[in-house]
């Protein structure tokens, strides 16, 4: 039974007193054990603290949504929906979860998927015991799929453009002519719309909760891919170079001249807590703030947007510099830094932000069994430059050339938090970062988080982080687009989450609103 049940059944509401004292209760019932090996650090003033992994969920690479395709690659971004979560006197949670699937199964090449947004019922029994062989703590039930229409989707590699129909922008469009997208974060504010951003365009899209396309956001031109056309001219081109299932460009279109690299878009999305402005966040540097003789060891000085969503039409408001964590890499002795792209982004109040990094080409299925970095981080633009609307972004406009930073603009705030890749934490629920490489080895890409309260009247600040993995669709057992298929890794790769209990001095949560479709 829920608080709020418990409360129905004596015919009138609980008391708020009451009811935190409950919370405090219900979550004093769940430890088994004092949280072990709790790590703090210190950030813009305040002490931020992770008291350790407390629960692990799987989903099966074979399992499929109510269209029989396969449901993979969810944990490209996920969203909560803060009115739905409870707690109950067994020390349990429940909530519903928004999941986005990116753009379908491509390790062969993309495919014809269409956009969705697939919906969970997540609940969770937190874990604070020494060791266990489950990896059981969270439940995913699915219950069911939405899929984006109002001009319909797909996951094929851009192949022309729509020119602008108002009220929408030029989009990117395949060779079906559906619009491609490769879905990556999502915000649900609760009012019955959720924001997508992606990485062909690089674009947010705005859609109601039956799928309905409601508005998109064209970044600064900056932003925009450009090639060469076949006249030499300099011209839009949103093509991420990522031919279809059995096809081979020739020419290879390589990456842009300018705008955003290939396959590196707008993968995080977040919503100041008073749900007035959104903020989208490039995985690493536009071509035109690095160099391209060494993207990996320059594409540093990345791009956060923020734009004002509470009148008629969005209004880019900020623009600041985020220089992404350096790791040493791994293939050589010699000191070599690289760059750890971020995946997902989510806003703790209206200037600070948990931030996902992670190196690449490293874990599960991988040649390479041991990631380096794949953390959550902390980031504060209270005093980074605002570069918003300034000569930056034209077309060509660089803040960093060949990758360094104009000593004029000063970049957000960066501190290093969560490590998801500490062995000590994982090794207690049976998985791990390095060999051997099997299922219990992290797979390389954790694109998600979501946040949801403790309830604990002791730690008032304290909250579960939820995050989760892109399996990538790899499974032998696919379907999709009409076709069965069977990924060439030879493996089945599930997607994982992981629940952690933090300590965030800074979030100012938002008010959970009624989830009224539009």
């Amino acid at each position: 039974m829920t608080i709020e049940q418990f409360s129905s059944s004596r015919g009138r509401p609980m008391r708020p007193a009451l009811r935190a004292a409950a919370l405090s209760l219900l979550a004093a019932a769940a430890l088994t054990a004092t949280p072990a090996a709790a790590q703090s650090v210190t950030f813009e003033d305040a002490t931020f603290v992770n008291k350790g992994l407390v629960g692990v969920g799987r989903v099966a690479s074979n399992a499929v949504d109510r269209y029989s395709e396969t449901l993979g690659g969810w944990g490209s971004g996920m969203a909560l929906n803060l009115h739905s979560w409870t707690s109950n006197w067994g020390g349990g949670y429940r909530g519903d979860l928004y999941a986005l699937p990116d753009r379908g199964w491509n390790t062969q090449g993309t495919t014809d998927f269409r956009g969705r947004l697939q919906r969970f019922e997540l609940t969770f029994k937190p874990f604070y015991g020494t060791s266990t062989a489950n990896q059981n703590q969270i439940i995913l039930n699915y219950n069911t799929s939405i899929l984006f229409n109002g001009g319909a989707t797909t996951g094929l590699d851009p192949a022309g453009v729509r020119p602008a129909q108002a009220p929408f922008p030029d989009l990117p469009i395949a060779s079906n002519g559906h619009i491609s997208v490769d879905d990556e974060a999502v915000v649900y504010p609760g009012d019955g719309t959720v924001w997508v951003s992606e990485e062909y365009g690089p674009y947010i899209y705005h859609y109601s909760l039956t799928g309905k396309l409601l508005g998109a956001i064209r970044p600064p031109e900056a932003f925009i891919p450009r090639r060469k056309n076949s006249a030499g001219a300099i011209v839009e081109n949103f093509s991420a170079n990522s031919p279809p299932v059995g096809v081979t460009y020739n020419p290879d279109p390589g990456n842009p001249v300018s705008g955003r690299q290939n396959n590196q878009g707008l993968e995080g999305l977040a919503m100041s807590p008073d749900r007035r402005t959104l903020f989208a966040l490039l995985q690493s540097a536009l071509i035109q703030d690095l160099d391209t003789s060494n993207t990996k060891t320059t594409r540093r000085n990345t791009r956060l947007l923020a734009y004002d969503i509470s009148g008629r039409a969005p209004r880019l408001v900020g623009e600041y510099v985020v220089q992404l964590p350096l790791y040493q890499d791994q293939t050589t002795k010699k000191t070599k830094l690289l760059i750890a792209a971020q995946s997902e982004l989510f806003a703790l109040n209206d200037h600070q932000f948990l931030v996902l990094a992670r190196d690449s080409s490293a874990g599960f299925t991988t040649s390479n069994p041991a990631s380096v970095y794949r953390s959550i981080d902390l980031i504060d633009i209270s005093h980074a430059t605002n570069i918003g609307g300034s000569a930056y972004d034209e077309p060509t406009g660089s803040i960093a050339p060949l990758g360094v930073l104009n000593s004029s603009i000063t970049p957000a705030a960066y501190q290093k938090f969560l490590d998801i890749n500490d062995n000590a934490q994982l090794n207690k629920f049976g998985l791990h970062n390095g060999l051997p490489n099997d299922k219990n080895d992290l797979y390389e890409k954790w694109e998600s988080i979501a946040v949801a309260p403790v309830g604990d009247r002791d730690f008032p600040q304290d909250y579960f982080i939820f995050v989760a993995s892109d399996n990538d669709f790899i499974t032998q057992q696919g379907f999709m687009a009409g076709q069965a298929y069977q990924d060439a890794s030879g493996a089945n790769v599930d997607t994982l989450i992981l629940a952690y209990r933090v300590t965030l001095p800074t979030y100012d949560p938002p008010r959970p609103s009624d989830d009224r479709p539009r």
